[in-house]
Formats: C-alpha cells, structure tokens, sequence
C-alpha cells in the first residue's frame, strides 16, 4: 500500500522517538492503532452490505464520511498532543 520496507521504517521510528520521546510512544501507538481498527471496522462494514441496501449507500457514503473525518481529527489530536508533550519536555531538559 505505501510501499514501505524495513530501513524507512526505522528511520519513521527513530524520528518518532526523537520528536515524541520514548514515553508518550506507547500512548501515541495505542491511539494510532485504536483509530486505525475503527476505520476498518467502519469500511468493512460497508463492503458487507447486502444489495438491497443499496438505495441507502448515499446516506451512508455521508455517514462513512462523517465517521472518517472524525477519526482523522482524533488521529490529528493525538498527534498534536503527543508534540505538545515532546517540546514540553524538551524545554523542561533544556
């Protein structure tokens, strides 16, 4: 899907580690991951829809849309909390 091998998955964990700092990883993962199983919950849900529903999928393209967008401002929340976090700390150290 992103194409992405062992080596520029290190590099993404060593500047994970470097912004976010080795204790708010775990939080930032478990986030992650938790938004991560929702939206594919949320998708597989869709592609189990028997054909009659198909009149509906309008209503539920806006309802998918709505439900994406939410775990995408969560994920962005997480995000900026977790960076918060790092230049708090960083300036504690500095």
């Amino acid at each position: 899907m992103f194409d992405l091998g062992v080596p520029e998955l290190l590099i993404i964990l060593v500047v994970a580690m470097l912004i976010f700092g080795v204790g708010k990883l775990p939080e930032i993962g478990a986030s992650l991951g938790r938004s991560i199983r929702e939206f594919k919950d949320t998708v597989s849900g869709i592609t189990e829809m028997p054909e009659e529903e198909d009149r509906s999928r309008p209503a539920l393209a806006d309802s998918v849309k709505q439900k994406v967008e939410e775990k995408v401002t969560e994920v962005k929340d997480a995000v900026k909390e977790g960076v918060e976090a790092a230049k708090e700390e960083a300036s504690k150290t500095s």
